[in-house]
This record gives structure tokens, C-alpha cells and sequence, in this order.
């Protein structure tokens, strides 16, 4: 039977061949576009166009996700440059991991297709288990370093931005591709890129999206190699060395301590039951608020101020017997797992978006960041451990995402030992607080630069 008999049939119903004829036609077809399909398990291998397609559900996703988070710990230990210069083991599996799909991807012959359904969940867990960290007695100790810290980053924010411009003007780069490879990529990441290059889009500018992935992409890999060395750079030159004196650190362990008590069953059940009803609660108070302002908020945020309303509840009415080392250690797994999700399914090939003035404009972001975290931001936070380690989350929620700053600043904490003042405050200002000052200063920026912008 022939193509047009097969069709004739499938649309006219008529006689008892119809499914027949439409199973003869796609065994036709798949001919023509050399499609085979083989599942095995969880994985789906099938090759179209003499490419062969890995497709992983969510499952195997994080199953892979994980076994890479584990090799990356087995070289970083085998590895001691890699330790020494504090480079985290989720980027070390990570960036194994892609540049295998860069290969296969460079060559024509392989590709991964993943079901990334865990990595925002995980994120939003680990920002839950910051908030349920923040008792407001450590909030207060977090007093004027943290309005600095907060200010500080503001500042960096309209310097980012202002580069962009700068960088355009003498190169002849259009506006909206500079501005999509400053701030609103290098604080916003994959998610303000997508919005603000939507709306270029829409405006004409149709690679926008494109250009504000691939500098978002740049900025989070940059971010989680730059962060560790340089936060070690300053620690090893000025010989620092965390304040085992300081009254913060003994507020904190004093406050956040581990009873000592046997926790039940049912009090590990409390204790995760509270990250979930907190995570619930805080994507839909992020909601409420991006309808209020009319403009995106960010779920996390929501998550992390619920958690900190939770806590602090807790130690006032005592509804369950809170353990903070289980809620830590349940976000650091969060936190791994997450950014191992994000940069196993990062595709390297977006970077060819990066050309011309827009290569030019992420590059002299990233030595901006170096440079005034180094000379500048280190000094205007006293010079000390904390200051040194803040460099380092800064460089990772400055280029990259939050997360990318909990673990540059985890990666110095286990070699060099614990700053409990920047692990509080870092997250704060990274997740929530330098969107007050970035997002009206961006939109300032587009409006006065991008021609058409908002009628």
C-alpha cells in the first residue's frame, strides 16, 4: 500500500486496514528519518539523524547528578591543586560531566536530553534551611556588616551595568546585549536573562534571548571558579585566621547548638515536615508579592523569609524540637545536589552566543569582580577572615547565583575553618536584598539606554 492509499484511509476511516496502514506508514517514514528507539530502564536511547539521543528521565537525572557529586569529591581529594585553590566538588563532576555532552555534541554524535525536574525543588529546600537558620538574635548580630555588605554589592550592581554601557559605546554594541551581559545575567542569572531577553525580543531584538543565556551560562561557571581562589588568595597572603574568640561565633554555636538530645522518628519527621510547609508557604508569599510589585520575585526568597518567620516562632512557642545540625545538613545535601543538577545540564555550546562585544562585555565583567573584590571590597569589610571569605561568596552571587556563593564560601570554610558571620549574611543580601537596589537601577539603565523601552 502506498503513501496516499495510508492517508487516504487514516482520514477517511474507511475500511478495516486503518491501523495497519497507519503503522505501515510510520515504519515508512522513520525510514526516511532513521529514527530507532531502545529503553532501557529509566534511559531512552534513540538515534535520529545518525545522532544518538540519551533521554534520562528525572530519576536517573539525579541518580547521575549525585554519582557525579561523588566523583567529584574522589578527584578533589586525589587532586590537592584543587583543594588548595578551594574549587568545589559539585563543579569539579559537574564540568567533567560537561564537557562529555560537549563532545558529543562538537562531533554530532551523541546527546543528553535530561528531565531536570529536581534542581529548582533543591534550591528551594537549601534557601528554606538558611531561613530556619536565622534566629533574629543572629540577625542582629549581622548589625552594620551586613547594611554594608548589602550596600556594597548595590554599588558593584550599577558598576556592572555601567561597564556594559561604557563597553557598548566604544564598541558599537547595541544597548539590550550590553546590559543583558551585565548585571541583569551576572546577579540575575538563567532567570532575569530570560525575562529582560524576552522582552528585547519582543522589541525587535531577537537574539536577546540567546545572548542573555550564554552570558548567564559564562557568569555561573565563572562564578564557581573565581570565588574559591580568590577568597584563599587573600586568606593566604594576609596569613588570616577565623576568630575562634569572637563573640559572634559563640553566639552562633551557643544559639544553633545541638541539644544533645535523641531525636525520635517522629522529630526527624517535625524537623523535615517544617522545610516542606515552609517551602509550600514561601512560593506562594513569592507569588502574592510578584503580583504586588509587577514584577518577578524570586521563590526562594519567599521560602527563606517564611523559614526565618518559622524559626523564630519555634523558639517562642516551642511546637517542635527544632535540630538545626540535621535541618544544615539536609541543606548542604540540597545545595550539592543542586548545583551539580545545574551545571551537569549546562550546555557549553550556548557560549557561541558570546561574540564579538558581548565576549568582550562578560569578560571584563568577570576581571571587574576580581579585581574590586580583591582591592576593594575586602578592605571596606575589615580586612579580615570573614571579609576574605565574603569576597568569595560575592564573586559567586555577583557573576553567577547564590548558591554558587555558599559554595565558593564552603569550599575556603573546610580548608581554612568556619565563618559563621559570612554564611549568614552572604545568602541574605545574595538571595533577596541586592534585588532592591539592582532591579530599579536596571530598569533606570534600560529605560535611559534601550530606545523604546516601557512606550
Amino acid at each position: 500500500m502506498d503513501y496516499n492509499t495510508g492517508f487516504y484511509c487514516f482520514f477517511t476511516g474507511e475500511g478495516k486496514q486503518l491501523q495497519l496502514d497507519v503503522h505501515k506508514t510510520l515504519i515508512n517514514l522513520s525510514k526516511y528519518t532513521r529514527i530507532s528507539k531502545l529503553e532501557v530502564g529509566r534511559m531512552t536511547f534513540e538515534t535520529i539523524e545518525n545522532v544518538l539521543n540519551i533521554n534520562t528521565d528525572a530519576i536517573m537525572t539525579l541518580a547521575m547528578a549525585a554519582v557525579l557529586l561523588v566523583i567529584g569529591y574522589f578527584i578533589k581529594n586525589k587532586l590537592t591543586i584543587l583543594d588548595r585553590y578551594c574549587i568545589p566538588a559539585p563543579v569539579v563532576g559537574g564540568f567533567l560531566f560537561m564537557f562529555i555532552t560537549w563532545i558529543g555534541h562538537a562531533t554530532g554524535s551523541f546527546t543528553f536530553n535530561f528531565t531536570n525536574t529536581f534542581q529548582d525543588p533543591f534550591m528551594l529546600a537549601f534557601f528554606t534551611t538558611v531561613g530556619l537558620g536565622a534566629s533574629f538574635a543572629l540577625l542582629k548580630k549581622g548589625g552594620v556588616l551586613l547594611i554594608v555588605y548589602w550596600l556594597t554589592c548595590g554599588v558593584i550592581s550599577i558598576f556592572q551595568n555601567t561597564i556594559g554601557i561604557g563597553i557598548s559605546k566604544v564598541i558599537g554594541l547595541e544597548a539590550p546585549y550590553a546590559l543583558l551581559s551585565s548585571s541583569i545575567s551576572m546577579i540575575g542569572g538563567h532567570g532575569a536573562a530570560l525575562s529582560y531577553g524576552s522582552t528585547f525580543a519582543e522589541m525587535g531584538y531577537e537574539t536577546a534571548p540567546l545572548v542573555g543565556a550564554a552570558a548567564a551560562t559564562f557568569g555561573l561557571i565563572s562564578a564557581v571558579l573565581v570565588g574559591g581562589p580568590v577568597g584563599r588568595r587573600l586568606i593566604v597572603k594576609y596569613n588570616l585566621k577565623p576568630d575562634e574568640n569572637e563573640n559572634f561565633a559563640t553566639d552562633v554555636e551557643s544559639i544553633n547548638a545541638d541539644t544533645g538530645e535523641k531525636l525520635s522518628g517522629l522529630d526527624i519527621i517535625k524537623n523535615v515536615t517544617a522545610i516542606l510547609v515552609c517551602m509550600a508557604l514561601g512560593t506562594m508569599v513569592s507569588k502574592w508579592v510578584s503580583g504586588l510589585i509587577s514584577m518577578s520575585f524570586p521563590t526562594y526568597v519567599g521560602a527563606m523569609f517564611v523559614a526565618v518567620i518559622m524559626r523564630n516562632l519555634n523558639e517562642k512557642f516551642r511546637m517542635y524540637n527544632f535540630n538545626y545540625p540535621l535541618v544544615e545538613g539536609i541543606g548542604d545535601v540540597m545545595l550539592s545536589l543542586y548545583l551539580s543538577l545545574a551545571l551537569m545540564t549546562l550546555k557549553l555550546w550556548e557560549l557561541s552566543g558570546l561574540i564579538g562585544g558581548v565576549a568582550i562585555v562578560v569578560f571584563a565583567q568577570v576581571i571587574f569582580m576580581i579585581l574590586v573584590s580583591y582591592f576593594v571590597v575586602f578592605r571596606i569589610l575589615g580586612k579580615n577572615y570573614d571579609a576574605a571569605v565574603m569576597c568569595a561568596g560575592l564573586c559567586g552571587h555577583g557573576l553567577g547565583a547564590t548558591p554558587s556563593a555558599i559554595v565558593n564560601m564552603t569550599a575556603v570554610n573546610e580548608r581554612y575553618g568556619m565563618s559563621r558571620r559570612a554564611m549568614m549574611i552572604v545568602p541574605i543580601v545574595g538571595a533577596f536584598l541586592v534585588d532592591i537596589i539592582y532591579q530599579p537601577t536596571t530598569i533606570w539603565f534600560i529605560k535611559t539606554f534601550v530606545q523604546g523601552f516601557g512606550g
